[in-house]
């Protein structure tokens, strides 16, 4: 197998590098990590940001506002020697290479190289593209795009071993296809080599832009049927406007989505093409708490190079699976008191939930009915928010201050905290320290729902609308919660009942019940875990990547 280009415009590999904004990044992250895990010849492409997404801060009501500190390169990446022109708005800009190598559980290096405009010799504009993180307006991220995708496979002119197959992770990446074709790639080369993931099973969510923007950054590389191509590619907007998606899809033999439902969807929004379903997985050690890793350590043989061994999550004595949970509850707990100032209760369920504040995802939902919510749970359960809404996104600002807002009026009979600029540490944090993961998005809109993967593998039972992974994974009552029977359609007032029935009638029951029964729950969780890591989702993609010619 030749080198495959892993192109993704964003990536989380670690907190502190913030190249990503959620759980499209983050599952980028996990990918290559996961590649150099199985020894894959696999190389990252993105883009350096040096503002990143945004650091959130939020008043005592709730009200969100972003800093954009510099994010200084040389605390996290190596500079590389190579640099190299793209044309660009009739000009020649200069693109610097920065590098980091992610090195698998035994020995295999998987390199992740970020390229940078921030040259002083470039003009404001294009110094610009590395920024911010989806910031700006169509000028700025399709100029982005264009450095991704054009300068993403002008990276693999410096490098040695030759580019042999193209994974796009989203939309965002599709010029580099039309690069390659610009470079001489066949049609039927390009279609074979490449494989594209959607996740966004929304129009909406699907990058487009004006041909006549598209035209001018794109000058010749574009093909003459360009439109066409989105346009029989089943986009919704019959190719009025450049669906990079759309593109993607038309250029590609191989496409998928990312669960069994995602790809249902995803074969509704892009003609009569073939969805191929690979359910995201998570990269286990990174996603497991220390707590935990150390349990496992001891119980399961070499859950690590193996992670299928957690399947044998049973065969923990129950006593330590207990204390190994109670350590990672009390290290959120001790967190959110340092954070925020409030000290929540050790016997009282805690549940979590954390993504980003989009507003198909309800964050607030459970806050529907408050009366309703003080008869089941005052004085037995309570709460740890944490997400971000994009800086632009008034409605999923309005999210954050609603929840401030219920949190005032129950704060009495259930504690409600929100921590502060949701990362990859405090993902971790609260998918290993929280008693319940909840999700209540607007079927089908989840995608996958990465983070409640995350909880399982800590023995953190998912209470969840079936969406994404869940319908896969979920045995009601064994392993966690379904929410509702799977309805499609949007409404609010059902969805919060029935998360309040399931809080009455079976959560806080089996939660009071004692230790040896929610234990039950807590082991058939993790083994549920154990069919989505990314050593599982990558062997997938493998097969994909074996077709490359």
């Amino acid at each position: 197998m030749g080198l495959v280009g892993y192109f993704t415009a964003e990536i989380g590999l670690w907190s502190e590098l913030k190249t990503y904004s959620g759980g499209l990044g983050v599952l980028a992250g996990d990918h290559v990590k996961s590649a150099a895990d199985e020894g894959i010849p696999l190389v990252g492409v993105t883009l350096l940001y040096r503002e990143g997404y945004g650091v959130q801060h939020l008043d005592s009501d709730g009200n969100q506002t972003e800093s954009f500190p510099d994010l200084d390169p040389n605390n996290h990446l190596e500079k590389t020697d190579i640099s190299f022109n793209l044309n660009l708005d009739d000009s020649e800009i200069v693109v610097n290479v920065w590098k980091t190598e992610i090195i698998g559980v035994k020995g295999h290096k998987v390199p992740v190289y970020f390229l940078d405009t921030f040259v002083d010799s470039n003009v404001e504009l294009h110094k610009s593209l590395s920024t911010r993180l989806y910031g700006g307006d169509d000028q700025t991220r399709i100029r982005q795009e264009y450095v991704l995708g054009v300068g993403g496979v002008t990276l693999f002119d410096h490098l040695e071993g030759e580019l042999n197959g193209l994974h796009l992770n989203e939309g965002h990446c599709t010029f580099a296809m039309l690069e390659l074709l610009h470079r001489g790639w066949t049609r039927e080369q390009l279609a074979k080599n490449s494989l594209f993931t959607t996740h966004t099973p929304v129009p909406a969510g699907h990058d487009r832009f004006a041909w006549d923007l598209v035209k001018h950054v794109m000058r010749e590389k574009l093909p003459s049927d360009a439109q066409d191509l989105v346009k029989n590619a089943g986009d919704s907007e019959n190719g009025n406007r450049c669906s990079m998606s759309h593109l993607a899809v038309a250029l590609s033999t191989s496409v998928n989505a990312v669960s069994k439902l995602n790809a249902e969807v995803a074969a509704n929004m892009f003609g009569d093409r073939k969805i191929s379903p690979i359910t995201n997985g998570v990269h286990h050690v990174t996603w497991t708490s220390k707590n935990m890793s150390l349990l496992f350590d001891r119980f399961l043989d070499d859950w690590k190079t193996n992670p299928q061994n957690l399947t044998k999550a049973n065969t923990i004595p129950t006593n330590e699976l207990v204390n190994a949970r109670e350590e990672s509850r009390k290290y959120l707990r001790d967190r959110i008191k340092s954070d925020t100032g409030v000290e929540l209760f050790e016997d009282r369920l805690t549940i979590g939930f954390a993504r980003r504040f989009a507003t198909y995802k309800r964050a607030n939902l459970v806050f529907h009915d408050l009366e309703r919510l003080r008869k089941i749970g005052a004085n037995k359960i309570q709460f740890v928010f944490s997400g971000k809404a994009h800086p632009r996104d008034m409605g999923g600002k309005d999210l954050i201050r609603s929840i401030f807002d219920s949190a005032s009026e129950i704060v009495h009979e259930i504690p409600v905290v929100f921590l502060e600029d949701y990362d990859m540490e405090i993902g971790l944090d609260m998918t290993s320290g929280v008693d319940i993961w909840l999700n209540n998005p607007i079927r089908p809109m989840e995608a996958s729902g990465t983070s409640g993967m995350k909880a399982a593998m800590n023995g953190v039972p998912n209470c969840s609308i079936l969406d994404g992974w869940w319908p896969e994974a979920c045995i009601h009552g064994e392993n966690g919660w379904a929410i509702g029977n799977g309805e499609d359609d949007r409404d609010d007032h059902r969805d919060a009942t029935n998360i309040y029935n399931v809080l009455e009638n079976e959560v806080i029951p089996k939660w009071e019940s004692g230790l040896e029964e929610w234990a039950e729950v807590m082991k058939s969780s993790i083994v549920a875990s154990a069919g989505f890591t990314g050593k599982r989702m990558i062997r997938d993609y493998l097969e994909f990547y074996n077709k490359f010619p």
